[in-house]
């Protein structure tokens, strides 16, 4: 559906203004991630997973209650196989299952229990897996390289990695700022990754029907000023850009608000992700493809005239 028809709204024309505002929001960003360093979760921290299994049908609300007064630090519980069964994962590795068990016994007594198992994650396999996620991230954003660069041309591999990695940074500030003020617990977990890697995968989809729209334009429009062009690309493809993102964040503000804790931060992850990554497909990606046109073709510009761009690879 076509809710915008012939717009030629003038995006490219306010490109270094958004620009400076993007840096800015980035630097602040950084910062506030280096002031306020990231909450891990038990994930990557260590920490006690415990599966239960009640003989009947476990009111969730009340487990959670139970196991937040304990005050064992990152509380994680959710539904685990059937209906009865429930999975408690805790920071607290030493005390933390005892603990719960004794919680439980004395206030659940009408619904009995069989433990199903009792893990601990330790230290050490938590930092492996807090460098593997690193690694998972940096070679997403690699791999996306590669394609938009064998898709179309180097200059727009770059330009699409500036606006991941732009992607990447203000969305995870901003889930360290969210949780820092206490607004939602967005502990850094498995959960919260899987929403970052989401973003980066969904951010680079946006920009490359930008960008496909940019090459057609290239070959029908032999002769327009690219600026003139890749604004035209932009707008012939905002009805798309509007109404996947409004569809998308409206599912994930039902899941933020109506889908518990445990799906919380990978739909606010989604939410402030998806937010951002329509913006830099605008902003970003296509105002460093025009920065380095500009910035390439100057001097010819200047000898022989205007040009247009060079024909993108099929």
């Amino acid at each position: 559906m076509q809710y915008f028809k012939k717009t030629n709204i003038n995006f490219t024309g306010y490109r270094k203004q958004f620009a400076m505002f993007s840096i800015i929001l980035t630097v602040v960003g950084l910062l506030a991630v280096f002031i306020l360093k990231p909450e891990l979760g038990i994930d990557f921290k260590g920490g006690a997973e415990i599966g239960l299994a009640f003989e009947k049908d476990v009111d969730m609300g009340k487990v959670r209650s139970i196991v937040s007064d304990l005050n064992l630090g990152g509380n994680e519980i959710k539904s685990f196989g059937k209906a009865n069964q429930i999975l408690i994962r805790v920071a607290d590795v030493n005390t933390g299952p005892d603990k719960i068990q004794e919680a439980l016994n004395k206030s659940m007594s009408e619904n009995p229990y069989t433990v199903l198992k009792i893990d601990k994650i330790g230290a050490k396999i938590s930092n492996e897996l807090f460098v593997e996620a690193i690694w998972a991230v940096l070679l997403a954003i690699v791999a996306i390289l590669i394609y938009i660069a064998f898709r179309f041309e180097f200059d727009f591999g770059v330009g699409a990695v500036i606006a991941l990695v732009h992607d990447v940074i203000i969305t995870f500030s901003i889930i360290v700022i969210t949780h820092h003020l206490g607004i939602l617990n967005l502990e850094l977990d498995q959960a919260l990754l899987a929403g970052l890697l989401t973003v980066i995968g969904y951010s680079i989809n946006d920009t490359v029907i930008i960008f496909d729209r940019i090459r057609e334009n290239i070959e029908k429009h032999k002769g327009m000023e690219f600026v003139k062009m890749v604004n035209m690309s932009i707008n012939e493809t905002l009805s798309r850009t509007v109404n996947t993102t409004a569809t998308t964040t409206s599912v994930l503000l039902l899941l933020l608000f109506f889908g518990g804790p445990v799906l919380q931060g990978f739909a606010f992850t989604m939410f402030i992700g998806i937010v951002f990554g329509t913006y830099s497909s605008i902003y970003i990606a296509s105002g460093y493809v025009i920065w380095n046109h500009i910035r390439t073709h100057k001097k010819t510009d200047e000898t022989h005239g205007k040009k247009t761009y060079s024909t993108a690879k099929a």
